[in-house]
């Protein structure tokens, strides 16, 4: 993990440089630039809220905001994880030319991600400035459960990276995984009033999307505490996980160069 640091604190400048970049890249030939990192998630709120909210009668309170939450941070979740996985093979050409520790490639598709995550949130800050949502204290455990979310995620993020240059296939099953994890996380229903209380265990502590996303909509819309242990015990695993992930990723270095 010493390495991990040290490379961490040399390399962090070409991470933030990569995301500006990529950022600028996106929006250079599009008529609404930026405008759409909150269009796309707002129009699927809207879609989901008509649906669920109007021909299905959901009753859950702040349903707008309660669906715009979920949407925000599984979006970053799953367009990490997407990306992760055939990362190595679309930056070939910096890769093979110049070193570089790989998961500096990572931090930047979360700071890519990240930023565009941010203008979402712009944007539930006026939603709860309209809907007249009472804020309360308990607003600030978003900071340690976004700690748990960016956790987890690098972590899931290290092994699809890795994995994604041997297995061919694997952007397909990741996808397909992600697609049913989408519909148990909570997305647009609430997990905990919906399923049966058997189920409901399982999902909140073994999926920890779904403890990430209840957790961001108790602190945010209800003035509730989240659950503090088992997000404290998914901190722990992400720690786990990522800390494998990076020895497999330094052990695997120069395997990279030769396959990719």
């Amino acid at each position: 993990m010493k390495r991990f640091w040290k490379d961490l604190k040399s390399h962090y400048r070409y991470a933030i440089y990569s995301a500006k970049s990529e950022l600028k890249s996106e929006v250079a030939n599009s008529y609404l630039n930026w405008i759409w990192w909150v269009l796309e998630p707002f129009c699927f709120m809207l879609i989901y809220a008509f649906i669920f909210g109007v021909v299905f009668n959901a009753s859950e309170q702040y349903f707008p905001v309660f669906i715009f939450l979920g949407i925000t941070a599984w979006d970053f979740f799953n367009r990490c994880l997407t990306q992760s996985v055939k990362l190595l093979k679309n930056n070939k050409s910096i890769v093979t030319k110049v070193y570089i520790p790989k998961f500096i490639l990572l931090i930047s598709k979360m700071f890519f991600n990240g930023y565009k995550m941010l203008f979402s949130f712009a944007i539930i800050v006026i939603m709860v400035i309209y809907f007249r949502i009472p804020i309360t204290l308990n607003v600030l455990y978003v900071i340690p459960i976004f700690i748990v979310l960016f956790v987890v995620t690098f972590a899931c993020m290290t092994h699809l990276m890795h994995y994604g240059v041997f297995i061919q296939d694997l952007a397909n099953v990741t996808n397909i995984v992600l697609r049913m994890v989408f519909y148990l996380t909570g997305i647009f229903y609430n997990i905990e009033k919906r399923l049966p209380a058997k189920y409901t265990g399982i999902l909140m502590k073994g999926n920890p999307m779904a403890l990430v996303l209840s957790g961001i909509r108790k602190c945010v819309l209800y003035g509730q505490a989240p659950d503090v242990k088992w997000l404290f015990i998914w901190f722990i695993i992400g720690i786990i996980v990522a800390a494998l992930g990076i020895r497999k990723i330094y052990k695997n270095e120069n395997s990279y160069v030769k396959v990719i």
